[in-house]
């Protein structure tokens, strides 16, 4: 099962290319997890993130994009400039951060596409009205879309939009659940391959593959060491080679049992909340999420959420991941790391450029499971 998750998030591309043909449909690339899905599947599209590629020449974006923002945006910018989202019929945002911005507005200036929406998503998340305002914002968006596809988005679509989504959060969840496990019978690579393929093909064909996942973990035994039980916070993060290096890489055992960041739990921790109004219900699901630190203000709601990940997963050290230049988490990174310091919570800071070799972080990670080890004697 874990091989079929795999083979989806290294062949997105092939899968995506393979649907059209086979469906008839089109195919949107979204930019940001803040981008409602559900709307994209009652409609019968398919939603699929823009990831970069890991490259470490990723020159061909200097036109569009200032050098000091991040690799993250740079690397999705340069695959759609390099021709790799060729098949993509539309591109969609719900407002992030600046960065993210700019490769987005980038993109539906020098790249052909069919269609394209930018969603107003208040950064406020806290603010009075939150609720009202991005309701009217998901009615533009709606009513955008059935413009370009040509026919109405009904109540008993969105219903079933909705239920497509809330199954495979469910169904990531309950996985995750058997990571709290003593030796758990799902590695860090594995769950982020599970994760990170939802996000790139479609959820109902995912959906059966989780189910029978799922089935087979009760008695799932894998023949490793767990070692220092890890976590992972930061920035988006769909770096597979970063995870494997952890746990399979360092010359002392470790299992990345828990991750807070895009391309992991902040993705899939909450359902839409079924009411009347599917898009005032839908609206409240990303704003009631858990934030992204561009939208965690004026308090951080993550941080009370965070320590009660360390709790349960009986997280033991804490990996605070920075992609290079990435503004909101810069910003969040010293609050975060005086908070886990109050409640004697090992961590050490890693900035990652998706265009650098790994090689680097290799012998400081392998000091900080010593020093972990230690401590634990």
């Amino acid at each position: 099962m874990t091989e079929k998750f795999q083979q989806w998030a290294d062949n997105r591309h092939d899968y995506a290319r393979e649907w059209k043909k086979k469906n008839g449909g089109k195919v949107v690339g979204y930019f940001c997890t803040y981008m409602p899905e559900e709307i994209l599947y009652a409609a019968d599209l398919l939603p699929v993130r823009i990831f970069g590629s890991h490259e470490p020449d990723i020159s061909i974006v200097e036109p569009h994009i200032f050098g000091m923002y991040c690799p993250v945006c740079r690397g999705c910018l340069a695959e759609g400039l390099k021709g790799r989202y060729e098949y993509l019929n539309g591109i969609v945002l719900a407002q992030s951060c600046m960065h993210m911005r700019q490769a987005f507005w980038s993109w539906e200036m020098h790249i052909p596409i069919e269609y394209s929406h930018y969603m107003w998503m208040p950064h406020g998340i806290q603010v009075k009205g939150r609720y009202e305002y991005f309701r009217s914002e998901l009615v533009l968006f709606k009513e955008s879309l059935e413009k370009w596809i040509g026919k109405k988005i009904s109540d008993d679509d969105l219903d079933r939009g909705i239920d497509i989504c809330n199954t495979n959060c469910r169904l990531l969840r309950q996985i995750y659940e058997f990571r709290k496990q003593d030796n758990p019978p799902v590695t860090g690579e594995e769950a982020m391959e599970a994760v990170l393929s939802s996000q790139t093909c479609d959820k109902k064909e995912h959906n059966k593959v989780l189910k029978g996942f799922l089935k087979k973990l009760p008695n799932r035994k894998l023949d490793r060491d767990q070692g220092t039980r890890l976590m992972i916070i930061g920035s988006e993060d769909d770096d597979r080679e970063f995870t494997k290096m952890i746990e399979q890489g360092l010359s002392l055992p470790a299992t990345l049992v828990i991750e807070e960041h895009c391309v992991g739990t902040r993705y899939f921790w909450n359902d839409v909340v079924p009411e009347k109004d599917r898009l005032m219900a839908i609206g409240r699901r990303y704003l009631d999420r858990i934030p992204c630190p561009s939208k965690d203000w004026p308090e951080r709601l993550r941080f009370p959420h965070i320590l009660n990940l360390i709790k349960e997963y009986k997280v033991e050290g804490v990996i605070l991941m920075q992609q290079k230049f990435c503004d909101p988490h810069e910003t969040d990174i010293p609050p975060l790391t005086k908070l886990l310091k109050e409640n004697g919570i090992p961590t050490y800071f890693v900035e990652l450029d998706t265009t650098v070799a790994l090689g680097q972080f290799r012998t400081r990670l392998e000091a900080f499971l010593e020093t972990l080890t230690m401590e634990l004697l």
